[in-house]
């Protein structure tokens, strides 16, 4: 039993059980502030920490869709959740091909964890780009921007209600004895409708929502656009997604508060919503493997195969087909993509518009 157990069990003997959301907001901040999750030493591994061209493809991206802009001679280049700054390492090293493009960026990370912004540092240290932290992304400053998250969106909490005979009724964590366990609410939440079949999970990410409509809100001020990549489906899906990671496998939510990854699978569905409703243009959903074909994956793997020992092609060609594997456990059907942009940007590269989005003004 760890100290941060301690007083999260006392912390519901004295308050009463608490709600899901908040469960995984504190066990969260205390896990990401406290040690690298990455790696193989960690708890999981991130699509840029498998290969390099996961964040080149992300750079070119980030190049063409400031060239869609229209070239702004300032813009804020944001990563939500950085991890270890391997992602904007590569992406800034992937946008020397165009030099107006860096000279016109600032780099904004915003990362909470103090373990990780020390990682970050180390790896940004030679970008030759201004870099600056933020604990959330309400400090960042004002002006046309770009933003990536990456594996950043299921980490965020949900509120969980399940469906009984009395309505939904949310999911709480309390106490049995010393040991935490799940609970319900005794009255049923107004404003959900009625549930179909008893049993269902429903997953609100209200903090989810929060951050989208401030990304859509400032984008519509400022133009600019966003890059979602995460594991997720598009809802509802009416089923319960919260689980544990430890050391690379999946662990009881409830075993060892603050010592495992927390997260939901994202309902693009609803992220998508909350910006058509700012009027914002949503692009996608699409698998992250069509998406980084797309982008160009394939000839990328080609181009750095031709350089490489016979070790390094194979590690490319075993990297290559982790990030794009379909099937149902493969990172590149698992994962989704979506884009979220102002209503006057025309194209973004490897994805759809989506047909409820305004016209372009």
């Amino acid at each position: 039993m760890t100290a941060f157990a301690d007083t999260l069990r006392s912390l519901i003997a004295l308050e009463g059980p608490i709600t899901v959301e908040r469960y995984m907001g504190l066990c969260l901040a205390h896990y990401y502030g406290t040690r690298d999750p990455l790696g193989q030493r960690g708890d999981f591994t991130t699509a840029p920490e498998i290969s390099q061209m996961f964040g080149e493809l992300i750079g070119l991206w980030m190049l063409e869709v400031w060239h869609g802009m229209g070239r702004p001679e300032r813009i804020r280049l944001v990563e939500l959740g950085p991890g270890r700054g391997t992602l904007m390492a590569d992406l800034l090293r992937a946008a020397r091909l165009m030099p107006d493009f860096l000279a016109a960026t600032s780099v904004h990370l915003v990362e909470t964890s103090p373990v990780l912004r020390e990682r970050q540092k180390a790896a940004l240290a030679q970008s030759g780009t201004a870099v600056t932290w933020h604990d959330s992304f309400d400090d960042v400053p004002g002006g046309p921007l770009l933003v990536v998250a990456n594996e950043f969106f299921d980490a965020l909490p949900v509120r969980q209600f399940l469906a009984t005979d009395r309505g939904w009724c949310e999911r709480l964590v309390g106490l049995d004895g010393e040991s935490l366990t799940f609970g319900l609410k005794p009255d049923p939440e107004r404003g959900l409708g009625n549930p179909i079949r008893r049993g269902d999970v429903l997953e609100w990410p209200a903090v989810a929502q929060s951050l989208v409509r401030s990304l859509a809100q400032w984008m519509a001020r400022e133009s600019g656009a966003a890059l979602i990549i995460d594991y997720g489906y598009w809802g509802p899906a009416f089923r319960d997604t919260l689980q544990a990671i430890k050391g690379h496998s999946y662990a009881d939510p409830l075993t060892e508060p603050g010592e495992a990854d927390l997260t939901t699978h994202v309902d693009f569905h609803r992220l998508a919503e909350t910006a058509l409703r700012e009027n914002g243009r949503v692009y996608g959903m699409a698998t992250q493997g069509d998406f980084l074909e797309a982008l160009g994956i394939t000839a990328r793997a080609s181009s750095l195969r031709q350089r490489a020992t016979p070790a390094q092609a194979d590690a490319i060609d075993k990297a290559l087909a982790r990030l794009t594997e379909r099937g149902a456990k493969g990172m590149g059907e698992l994962f989704k993509v979506l884009a979220l942009s102002h209503s006057g940007l025309e194209t973004v590269p490897g994805l759809a518009l989506h047909p409820l989005s305004p016209a372009r003004t």
